[in-house]
């Protein structure tokens, strides 16, 4: 009578086989600029302000940003995922609407 051993069957029956298992590659989610558009009303001061609290720059920095918008129209004001930036945009859009000032913000692919 033949043994059986476990369920090798190709007859060699070493019982030990190898787990594989397949990872699903993480895909890095697409970065989004910020972007702050100039305006002759919204006060450089606000501008700033805006910079400094939802962006986290200090006081140069966000100098340093307001001037460029300032003088080119447009400035990155940081890059991030859609979701943060849509938040980011949101915050700054209703921050300037509530201090009556036509600040506009928007978001672009990276």
């Amino acid at each position: 009578m033949a043994e059986r051993r476990g369920d090798d069957s190709d007859g060699e029956g070493t019982g030990v086989g190898i787990a594989t298992r397949t990872r699903a590659k993480t895909k890095k989610p697409t970065p989004y600029r910020v972007l702050m558009l100039n305006d002759d009303y919204t006060p450089m001061e606000f501008v700033v302000l805006c910079l400094q609290r939802f962006f986290r720059m200090n006081a140069e920095e966000a100098t340093r940003v307001m001037l460029h918008v300032h003088q080119k129209g447009v400035g990155v004001c940081g890059v991030f995922s859609y979701e943060v930036a849509e938040t980011k945009v949101g915050q700054v859009m209703d921050f300037a609407r509530q201090h009556q000032h036509p600040l506009q913000c928007t978001l672009e692919k990276a």
